[in-house]
C-alpha cells in the first residue's frame, strides 16, 4: 500500500476527519493506521494547536433534526427495519469521526493510545460500510432518513479535556449502545432478519472493545492526575 502521507499523524488524522464522502474518508482512515502501524507518520509536536470542530466532515445528507423530531421506528415493518439501520448507520459514522478526532485533538498521550483509537475508527468504518450495504441492498442509502446530531454535540462538549472525552463518550454513550443492542437482536431474531442479526453481532462484539479503550485510557489518565476513576466519573 503507498503511503498517503507525508505530514504528521496530527494533520492526517485531520485530513480524513473533514473528508466529507464517507466512502473516500473510510479509505483514508485505511491508509492513516496502515502508515501509523508501520511507522510512517510521526507526532509532530509543532502542529499548533488543535481546532475546535463545529462540523466534521459528513456529506449533505442526512438532514440533522432534534432527537425529538425523529420518526418512532418498528422493526415489525420492512420500511423500519430500514430506517433502524439507518440511525445505527449513522451512528457509526459519529463514532468514526469521534475516534479521528480522539487522536487528532488530544497530544499528550502515549502511541499505545493512538494505534487504539484508529484502531476503533478503521471498525467503526467497517460497521458503516456493512449498514451502507444493507442499506443499498433495499433500494435505500446514508441520508435517505433524518437523523440528529447527539454525537458530535457531545464531542463539542468534551474536547477540552481527553479525561472528560473518555468519561463521557465510550463509558456513557456506546456503553448505552452495548445495553440497547441485545434487545434490538431479540426483535431481529423474533422476525428471522439474518442480515441485520449478523451485523449487529459484530458491531457488539467490536463495541464492547471500544468501550474498554476508552475505559482503559480514562483510568491511566486519572492514575497521571492521582485521581479516583470512580468518583472523578461521576463528578
Amino acid at each position: 500500500m503507498t503511503p498517503a502521507y507525508t505530514a504528521g499523524l496530527y494533520e492526517a488524522a485531520y485530513d480524513c476527519l473533514m473528508q466529507a464522502d464517507p466512502t473516500r474518508k473510510i479509505a483514508m482512515m485505511q491508509i492513516l493506521a496502515a502508515d501509523w502501524h508501520a511507522g510512517r507518520l510521526q507526532r509532530r509536536y509543532d502542529s499548533g494547536v488543535p481546532q475546535r470542530i463545529p462540523v466534521p466532515g459528513r456529506p449533505s445528507r442526512p438532514l440533522l433534526v432534534p432527537a425529538a423530531e425523529l420518526p418512532r421506528r418498528s422493526s415489525s415493518t420492512a420500511p423500519g427495519r430500514q430506517a433502524l439501520a439507518h440511525a445505527i448507520a449513522h451512528i457509526e459514522f459519529n463514532a468514526i469521526n469521534l475516534a479521528l478526532d480522539a487522536v487528532y485533538r488530544f497530544r499528550d498521550m502515549p502511541d499505545a493510545y493512538y494505534t487504539d483509537w484508529l484502531q476503533v475508527a478503521v471498525e467503526e468504518g467497517r460497521h458503516f460500510g456493512l449498514l451502507q450495504d444493507y442499506l443499498q441492498s433495499r433500494g435505500e442509502a446514508y441520508g435517505s432518513y433524518t437523523a440528529h446530531n447527539g454525537l458530535w454535540e457531545m464531542a463539542i462538549k468534551t474536547d477540552h479535556d481527553v479525561l472528560v472525552r473518555m468519561a463521557l463518550v465510550p463509558r456513557v454513550l456506546e456503553a448505552r449502545g452495548l445495553d440497547v443492542t441485545p434487545g434490538m437482536i431479540k426483535k431481529f431474531e423474533a422476525i428471522g432478519d439474518n442480515e441485520t442479526i449478523r451485523i449487529l453481532h459484530i458491531i457488539l462484539r467490536d463495541e464492547i472493545g471500544h468501550v474498554r479503550v476508552g475505559d482503559n485510557w480514562f483510568r491511566w489518565t486519572c492514575q497521571q492526575r492521582q485521581l479516583n476513576p470512580e468518583t472523578t466519573f461521576f463528578e
